[in-house]
């Protein structure tokens, strides 16, 4: 099967025996009735499934969200949303394929729509340069959030990328300086944004359209500062340790959740979002629907205020514990400050002036020595 990943395995492998005995009926069991033995396979198929898709770590997460089959930002305009007019552009260099954005219907509401576009074949990735926008391409996704907030428009960002273009033509044109100002500008906005991270999270390159009152991700997304293969790279000298490198770097829709980094988790239905588009896109749908109703519904004043906050909160620290040996040398290096403190000291008064504390010290400094 095509796109079969390694932990699918003894899924990929019931299928085939089902669809080999329905095309081959006289080969069942004898022990039991045709249509018994499909029943009994395809209870140990979804079974199977369950168990295999409920006990995912981190790097079988980011494999199932890199998934060539899995649905991307143009799949969701024609199914979540409705009624979706493509703006190109950023009015200062060209056009970005890598992001797709214009206006569209959510429901009733109408809206602003963009979000990062992968391939699905060679020409496709070449076209979208693999989902990964340069600078004019966020120059164009602020253009249109500029758009939309004058026409009192609500924001949803969909975003499935590895990062921004690190190509050369890019740091000429200054991507670090296109992102940062997205940062800052959507901030300002007036009108509710949703984020959902759909896929890919990568880096700046996610983040540079990730700046909402509500950020979301879908169940086997990940959302990450770098990549598990350059974690790994860098900390192991070693690309093949990615696997170690995506537990440790807590990127999973389940840890992020947990350290307040989303503010909710879209469910999947099982086996990934590939496995049922349409069910996945209804579901994004009531998601965005629940929570654009509960943006409306706040002043302008308030809404930035907690967008504000949300981000000003980020940042969990833990402090590894002191050992035996740590706590004693910290006690002796107080005991050695307190003594210190206690000795003689010739230096001035401290009810002194800086100015008169600088003279005396300069007259104790140049004064002639007592005569013997």
């Amino acid at each position: 099967m095509k796109h079969q990943l390694d932990f699918e395995k003894p899924i990929i492998e019931l299928q085939g025996k089902l669809e080999e005995l329905k095309r081959h009926p006289e080969n069942h069991s004898l022990n039991v009735s045709f249509e018994e033995e499909i029943t009994l396979i395809e209870k140990k198929l979804e079974e199977t499934r369950r168990q295999v898709f409920s006990s995912l770590n981190a790097w079988q997460r980011v494999r199932l969200a890199r998934h060539p089959k899995r649905p991307y930002t143009l799949d969701y305009l024609n199914s979540t949303f409705s009624d979706f007019h493509e703006l190109h552009g950023d009015r200062l260099y060209a056009e970005d394929r890598a992001i797709v954005g214009g206006f569209a219907k959510l429901g009733e509401h109408r809206v602003l729509v963009i979000g990062t576009q992968k391939g699905r074949d060679t020409k496709e990735n070449i076209l979208r340069n693999f989902g990964s926008a340069h600078p004019e391409g966020y120059r164009k996704a602020m253009r249109l959030m500029r758009l939309a907030d004058k026409f009192g428009l609500p924001i949803i960002t969909l975003i499935d990328t590895a990062g921004a273009y690190p190509g050369i033509g890019a740091e000429e044109r200054h991507i670090a300086e296109a992102i940062a100002v997205n940062l800052r500008d959507m901030t300002l906005l007036d009108v509710p944004i949703i984020a959902v991270v759909i896929g890919e999270g990568g880096s700046g390159g996610a983040l540079g359209i990730g700046v909402a009152d509500r950020v979301l991700i879908l169940e086997n997304s990940y959302y990450s500062v770098i990549s598990p293969e350059g974690c790994a790279a860098i900390l192991w000298k070693d690309r093949a340790a990615a696997a170690k490198a995506a537990e440790a770097l807590k990127i999973t829709a389940k840890d992020l959740f947990g350290l307040k980094l989303v503010d909710e988790i879209i469910p999947e239905p099982l086996g990934g979002a590939h496995n049922d588009p349409a069910t996945t896109a209804k579901t994004l749908q009531q998601y965005l629907l629940k929570h654009l109703v509960e943006l409306l519904a706040l002043p302008s004043a308030e809404r930035l205020k907690r967008r504000y906050d949300k981000f000003r909160a980020f940042g969990h620290f833990l402090e590894k514990p002191m050992t035996r040996a740590e706590k004693i040398e910290s006690l002796k290096k107080i005991s050695r400050r307190t003594s210190a403190a206690a000795a003689p000291s010739t230096a001035p008064p401290t009810n002194m002036t800086p100015l008169s504390a600088a003279a005396v010290t300069l007259a104790s400094a140049i004064a002639p020595p007592p005569p013997a």
